[in-house]
């Protein structure tokens, strides 16, 4: 019978705070988006479909399922897969991406308030450094080959082209750096290139300090 990974209170407990905010995080946002229907042009079932096209809301959705699975069935496949420091390290990259774009490249576009504040925060800030946090100093770490970055890509590459098609489809464009009705092709190829290379470099980094890491300790 497969065991789970010990591990010591505080990084249990990090994990749970990490988990209770993210479902929190993307429970108000969903509510959000609903509450408004239909003056938002949405009825409620277009809300939640339109909810899932973020990669902000997605990338959140995966650090809530895996830290969940991990706290609630550590010894399932599932809780093995999401437990396994190459997971770790790649949904690190993709909720690290979440935080650096939007504090870098889209803060200045909107200035919430209320509610929308408070969800914009928990999911931007609050849940991309607690799980870095978790990351870096708690979790699990393994030598890594370089070549891991390669599926890591995977990820963000199609969800590129799904927001992409559902923008060309629903004439809504998720990110403004994505707009089509007001960018060229050629622009918005150069931003989905520039995001890409972003995942490469952090990813890059990432599998660095795990193998650091790995070699300091042995």
């Amino acid at each position: 019978m497969p065991t789970a990974l010990k591990r010591n209170p505080a990084t249990t407990l990090l994990m749970i705070i990490t988990a209770i905010i993210a479902w929190i995080a993307l429970g108000l946002q969903q509510y959000i988006i609903i509450d408004r229907t239909p003056g938002n042009g949405l009825t409620p079932i277009q809300a939640v479909w339109r909810f899932l096209l973020f990669f902000t809301i997605l990338s959140n959705l995966l650090v809530a399922i895996s830290l969940t699975t991990i706290l609630i069935k550590p010894t399932s496949s599932a809780g093995r897969f999401f437990e396994k420091p190459a997971t770790i390290a790649a949904i690190t990259l993709y909720i690290f991406i979440v935080g650096l774009v939007y504090n870098l490249v889209l803060r200045n576009i909107w200035n919430p308030t209320g509610r929308d504040k408070v969800a914009d925060e928990l999911l931007h800030v609050a849940v991309p450094l607690l799980y870095t946090i978790y990351f870096l100093f708690f979790a699990p770490k393994k030598w890594l080959p370089w070549k891991t970055l390669l599926p890591w890509l995977i990820y963000p590459a199609v969800y590129l082209i799904y927001a992409m098609i559902r923008g060309v489809v629903e004439n809504f464009y998720v990110y403004p750096f994505l707009d089509l009705n007001v960018l060229s092709t050629s622009k918005v190829i150069f931003n989905c290139s520039m995001v890409l290379i972003a995942f490469v470099v952090v990813g890059l980094l990432f599998i660095g300090y795990c193998r650091f890491i790995k070699k300091a300790k042995s």
